[in-house]
């Protein structure tokens, strides 16, 4: 699996699984297990969740799907704002761990800006870190100006990524944030990469999928893979890890990427991240 090095020298895979959803359906959790694990076996071991995801219960789930390979996963999780000053970001991590049947994340993050002060949840990530709890953290949602304010603070220097609302729809991270993460060795992580189903439907993805052989999911997840984002798309199903495995190894044309951007315009002006999401 390909890889990107973070600031801390460690690395971590540029295509895994999402989670959102998982564990909410008692029918489903035995598929559910079955497809993070045959995800792994593809070696897409990046595994991405978070505390609010059905009330933790996502996270029990992958606790119970990775238990006998728990070193084998780059394993992502995240605390909510109102969680997020202090001993209260502290705690939250101490039961997503316990959750989550380990004894560290790979990657913990602040989910989006809230109400916090970011100097106050900066220095929960430091104690965490240095407890070993948490080997990297990173933030959720910041545009520029946040990343601005926090990478100034105390501990700001080692925000490992920036988790962002990405896909072909939603360029809005093109017209700053994207260069100014870049030049600080900060990788952006995709959230959000199909769109919640939305891509699937749109004609031009359908038309290069039909012309290569394959699906329009691969189409939009191979374009952010170009872009050098990290993607974890939602792992529901055997057969949908598998088809988003194969999306690594497609490489969109020169031809490919130009109707892409025509169909779907990188911003021609200023916009915020989040507007229009």
């Amino acid at each position: 699996m390909k890889t990107i090095c973070l600031l801390s020298g460690r690395l971590m895979p540029v295509l895994g699984m999402g989670t959102a959803g998982l564990g909410e359906a008692i029918a489903q959790r035995d598929n559910e297990i079955a497809a993070l694990r045959r995800g792994i076996d593809l070696g897409m071991t990046l595994i991405d969740t978070a505390e609010i995801y059905g009330e933790g219960r996502a996270e029990t789930l992958i606790g119970e799907a990775i238990a006998n390979c728990r070193s084998s996963v780059f394993l992502v999780s995240k605390v909510a704002p109102r969680n997020a000053i202090g001993q209260g970001a502290i705690a939250a991590c101490e039961n997503s761990l316990q959750r989550l049947q380990t004894d560290y994340l790979d990657l913990y993050l602040l989910h989006w800006r809230g109400p916090v002060t970011l100097s106050e949840t900066l220095a929960a990530f430091e104690t965490l870190k240095q407890s070993g709890k948490i080997r990297d953290y990173g933030v959720g949602n910041f545009d520029v100006e946040d990343m601005e304010e926090a990478s100034a603070l105390p501990g700001g220097e080692a925000i490992a990524t920036n988790q962002i609302p990405y896909n072909l729809q939603h360029r809005n991270s093109e017209w700053k944030l994207l260069s100014w993460c870049q030049q600080r060795g900060i990788p952006i992580a995709a959230h959000s990469p199909l769109l919640q189903g939305e891509l699937l439907k749109h004609p031009k993805l359908q038309s290069i999928a039909q012309q290569r052989g394959v699906t329009v999911a691969q189409v939009a997840i191979a374009w952010l893979l170009h872009q050098e984002a990290i993607v974890f798309p939602k792992a529901s199903s055997i057969a949908h890890v598998e088809q988003n495995r194969a999306a690594l190894d497609l490489q969109l044309t020169k031809e490919e990427l130009s109707v892409l951007d025509v169909a779907f315009p990188p911003p021609s002006a200023p916009i915020a991240l989040l507007e229009n999401w």
